[in-house]
């Protein structure tokens, strides 16, 4: 494992405001199969509750969780990760599928000593994170996903084909435009915050991919509809909190209460305002929902979510 230990202002912040000064940061290279990954964790001195591990969606890596900082890190400990083919680790196969990433997730805990997590997974983070909660239950504390589902969504499957040829020929703005209609509801379903700044923002991002994470990209489809998002293991009997955006089109709110109806006891609710990206769009709001849930607090009447219901 190589290890640097880095100021918090020495790293990319993205608009975040980043942890507070007596919170140390740190960046872990690891390798796991032969592949190398990289985390980050901001270390927390006097966590209120054990380590919060962050698994993003396929378009985000370790520093997309900087703005939610500011509001999780008082409470505890945060790590997030590239795991193998995401982010700047190394480009991975798609003959190798959700175990292995959900095996290379349970190695960078065992490297760093962290024997138990609470463990937050959001759209493509939930397909890694419940075959980690699934193969490595005594690892998971408390889980929590968002914008969830335990199949691929029919919006998905159909856009891929699409998406994949754009990439492959060049026309990256014909796919980021489509990238953005795929994971951002439409302006007529329902007012979400920060709806036009967020799709600009999800735009650009897209846009300005380089080709080596364009060919991650590629190879992350290829990975989904090849190996598939679910499989019916057992889940730990843990408290467990499914939430989306009320007007999610990709993971819409019943496809979370399918994925939160196979988890033993849980929890589910959808945030008002927001869509499958409820997290970039309600940051403070989804921070507090989380942060709530690993802190034992109650989530019942929050201003900012529909009814609680216990599956």
């Amino acid at each position: 494992m190589r290890t640097a230990v880095t100021a918090a202002q020495d790293l990319p912040t993205q608009g975040a405001s980043g942890p507070a000064p007596s919170e140390q940061v740190e960046e872990h290279g690891l390798v796991f199969g032969g592949f190398a990954y990289q985390c980050r964790i901001v270390r927390q001195p006097a966590p209120l509750t054990e380590p919060l591990l962050l698994l993003g969606g396929s378009s985000q890596n370790r520093y997309s969780w900087q703005g939610h900082e500011r509001w999780l890190s008082p409470l505890c400990t945060m790590v997030t990760v590239d795991l193998p083919g995401y982010g700047s680790a190394d480009f991975l196969p798609a003959r190798y599928g959700i175990d292995f990433l959900a095996d290379a997730v349970a190695h960078m805990l065992a490297e760093l000593g962290m024997p138990r997590v609470n463990l937050f997974g959001g759209c493509f983070g939930e397909v890694v994170g419940l075959r980690f909660a699934q193969r490595h239950p005594s690892f998971v504390r408390r889980i929590l996903f968002g914008g969830a589902a335990k199949r691929l969504p029919g919006l998905y499957t159909e856009a891929v084909p699409r998406l994949t040829h754009a990439l492959e020929r060049g026309s990256i703005e014909e796919a980021a435009d489509g990238l953005v209609r795929l994971f951002m509801s439409n302006p007529e379903a329902g007012r979400v915050r920060k709806h036009a700044a967020v799709a600009r923002l999800l735009r650009n991002q897209f846009l300005t991919q380089t080709p080596d994470e364009i060919r991650k990209a590629v190879e992350h489809n290829t990975r989904l509809t090849t190996h598939g998002c679910y499989r019916p293991l057992p889940v730990p009997r843990v408290p467990t909190l499914v939430f989306t955006g009320e007007y999610d089109t990709l993971c819409t709110p019943a496809m979370g209460r399918e994925l939160a109806a196979t988890m033993p006891g849980c929890w589910f609710t959808t945030v008002k305002e927001g869509d499958h990206l409820v997290t970039v769009e309600r940051r403070e709001e989804s921070s507090d929902l989380i942060g709530r849930f690993c802190t034992d607090r109650s989530i019942e009447d929050l201003p900012y979510c529909n009814a609680v219901e216990r599956m």
